[in-house]
């Protein structure tokens, strides 16, 4: 095994992890505010500050975590959705959930006009908690690389 391909990995946990942490504070309070027809703007901001984090921790945990772990496994680096497909192959997560999650990823990454980004809430609200049960799943699978410590 390349010690820099795990400490690429081990790197990436952290990181997705920390963002994870994020989201979720996030999710608990956008939980109670729920989907409205109008928001303050303090609700907004709560809304669009999770919608960034769901957008960013799916980001890293796609494009980073999978394809480190890819690295550490000696599969040779393919696309992402290959990506996904061995996440699959592990246990992890189905290749369907975590399309869902990075379709979701990309609309909000392309969606330019801030207010229309409220569209996005009820599906960011909806998806975070897979989110969340995927990255744990894979916390679990990279232990035995790792140790406890992810």
């Amino acid at each position: 095994m390349d010690k820099g391909s795990l400490e690429i990995l081990k790197e990436n946990l952290y990181a997705v992890n920390l963002s994870l942490k994020w989201l979720m504070y996030s999710f608990e309070k956008c939980g109670k505010i729920s989907k409205k027809d109008a928001y303050s703007d303090e609700e907004f901001e709560a809304f669009e500050a999770m919608t960034s984090r769901y957008s960013r921790t799916t980001d890293v945990l796609i494009n980073k975590v999978l394809r480190s772990l890819d690295a550490v496994e000696y599969i040779d680096g393919g696309t992402v959705i290959d990506a996904t497909y061995n996440t699959e192959k592990r246990g992890i997560a189905e290749a369907q959930e975590l399309r869902k999650l990075k379709d979701l990823r990309n609309l909000i990454a392309h969606e330019y006009v801030t207010e229309k980004i409220v569209r996005f809430f009820d599906k960011v609200l909806e998806f975070t908690p897979l989110l969340k049960t995927v990255i744990e799943r894979l916390n679990v699978y990279c232990a035995r690389y790792l140790g406890e410590n992810t």
